[in-house]
């Protein structure tokens, strides 16, 4: 973007005349261009009015301070088991806590092996597109803005739903997803394990302009660069890492798959393994890559499932089939396989 000024812009006026830009942009094109981005402002689209709400979330408000200005949303299966294991579920740019819950399939997997689901949502208070701030310092550094917020949420889920706490676990959509890398560097003894749908790495952008570049066309790093970045976050950290599943459409041109290579340089090097896979697959009915990087133990540590002829968003099959789950009646939910069955497998739910 060229400015005719006499002087350099001070960084104040880059980022003004950029939100300028990207509202004038938001008005001209009027449609999903630059589908679901990331960032604040990134998400230049007219959201699709949200379905009726099919599953029954229960709103809870007292959890903590709350710095990040959060809400917290809850679905409690009929068959919540004692002591249940807990999943943070993060939700895309303009997107809901509602939303997420009714379209992701998440759901039925809480039902059928009894854990809870907690649904985190952010607000256009703290992003006009409704994006996590995963690009924001103050909101991805271990007890500050959201990602407290969402610590908060998880201890509640303990003290109000008796929530295991050595079973707990994330996962989220893009803006979520990125948000999913921040919680997992700045509380790897909280969350045992993650998924991370059409995200970044951890400290890929730390500002707004940044982040654009971090989604497309993606961050050239070292993997010692990268895991750096997560080992930074909470130095004294000397217990397990969390394990790491990263999906990515490979078509995904908002959110370039160049970061999925990425997040696996990243966790990989964290856990102190190669970058090159022990194991590769295809699963699902699409055939969905996957390649899986194993630790001394035998257990997966880190696993990438990129899948074919996708674009931004989380990948669903609607049906009533075991492997089945999800709709599409909304955006960025594309029909094509079951990812939260096989998240909730990676969890090690199912069992």
């Amino acid at each position: 973007m060229a400015y005719a000024i006499a002087q350099p812009p001070t960084r104040a006026r880059l980022l003004t005349r950029q939100a300028r830009w990207l509202r004038r942009r938001t008005r001209r094109i009027g449609t999903l261009a630059a589908a679901l981005g990331l960032a604040s402002g990134a998400s230049l689209f007219v959201p699709a009015p949200e379905a009726r709400a099919a599953v029954a979330l229960e709103r809870v408000t007292d959890f903590g301070a709350n710095p990040g200005a959060l809400n917290m949303y809850v679905y409690r299966p009929t068959s919540l088991h004692a002591s249940p294991a807990v999943v943070v579920a993060l939700h895309g740019c303009t997107q809901s806590a509602q939303l997420y819950a009714d379209n992701s399939g998440l759901t039925k997997f809480a039902d059928r092996y009894g854990f809870l689901l907690v649904f985190a949502e952010t607000t256009t208070s703290n992003n006009l597109n409704k994006c996590f701030n995963w690009f924001q310092s103050a909101d991805t550094g271990r007890g500050q803005g959201e990602v407290a917020s969402i610590r908060q949420m998880v201890a509640k889920a303990g003290s109000a739903y008796g929530g295991d706490p050595s079973r707990t676990y994330v996962t989220g959509l893009s803006a979520g997803g990125a948000m999913t890398s921040a919680l997992l560097a700045t509380y790897p003894d909280v969350f045992r394990a993650g998924a991370v749908v059409a995200g970044v790495p951890y400290r890929c952008a730390t500002d707004v302009l940044s982040a654009f570049t971090c989604m497309n066309p993606g961050v050239t790093r070292t993997p010692a660069a990268w895991a750096k970045s997560v080992r930074d976050a909470v130095p004294g950290h000397t217990g397990p890492w969390p394990r790491v599943a990263v999906w990515h459409g490979d078509r995904d041109t908002t959110v370039a798959p160049k970061n999925a290579d990425a997040l696996r340089d990243q966790w990989t090097a964290v856990h102190g393994l190669e970058q090159t896979p022990d194991r590769t697959s295809t699963i699902g009915p699409n055939g969905t890559r996957r390649e899986q990087y194993l630790s001394a133990d035998g257990g997966v540590a880190v696993e990438v499932d990129r899948v074919p002829a996708v674009g931004h968003g989380t990948p669903v099959d609607p049906g009533s089939g075991a492997q089945q789950c999800g709709a599409t009646g909304t955006a960025h939910f594309v029909a094509s396989i079951c990812s939260s069955r096989w998240i909730t497998e990676f969890f090690g739910l199912q069992r």
